[in-house]
């Protein structure tokens, strides 16, 4: 159906829960003021995605910081070359607009701090930033990712610990599904 699988879960749990009783736990999202819709760095009218045709759209979270800071700095912007090109202004701006939200993401920082920052400093010493913070974002999940795939006998006894949690829970949810629909459980 093309419809994210967390969303279809979702739909399910809750017509469940409609039809036979509060059985699942239905999850809230959370949708932050700014950052929640990052758009491709390729194409600012597209959401940022891992299956995008264009490689160089998408930032993966185990990525080189090397990698990033090349994506960062061929992102699409426009040809402004005014002393204040980097402000946000999603309509005339889409590209610039897509980078100060990742910015503003990765370092707190307010629009208008953003394009106070780089009043007069064009294009290239922003698009470095964003790199570096976003770079400097992802830098504790790829060492940690670096440090625990290292270590094969963690990872494998991890899996296993997880994987009987996860049955013994899903063990206990499903009785209850089988209770509530009329199946005979074995």
């Amino acid at each position: 159906t093309g419809r994210d699988p967390v969303e279809l879960t979702r739909d399910v749990a809750i017509r469940f829960n409609n039809v036979y009783g509060e059985t699942f736990k239905v999850p809230q999202a959370y949708i932050p003021r700014v950052g929640a819709r990052i758009m491709s760095l390729q194409d600012p009218t597209s959401k940022m995605s891992k299956s995008d045709k264009d490689p160089n759209g998408c930032v993966h979270l185990l990525e080189k910081p090397e990698d990033i800071m090349r994506k960062f700095k061929r992102a699409v912007t426009d040809s402004d070359t005014s002393e204040n090109c980097v402000r946000f202004d999603p309509a005339e701006k889409p590209g610039v607009a897509n980078l100060m939200q990742i910015y503003s993401c990765a370092t707190g920082k307010s629009f208008d701090e953003i394009e106070k920052d780089f009043l007069g400093k064009g294009y290239g010493a922003f698009k470095t930033a964003v790199g570096e913070a976003v770079v400097e974002q992802l830098r504790p999940i790829r060492e940690e990712a670096e440090r625990l795939t290292a270590d094969k006998a963690y990872l494998e006894s991890v899996y296993k610990d997880g994987a009987q949690k996860a049955s013994y829970l899903a063990e206990k949810t499903l009785r209850k599904v089988y209770k509530k629909v009329g199946f005979v459980a074995r």
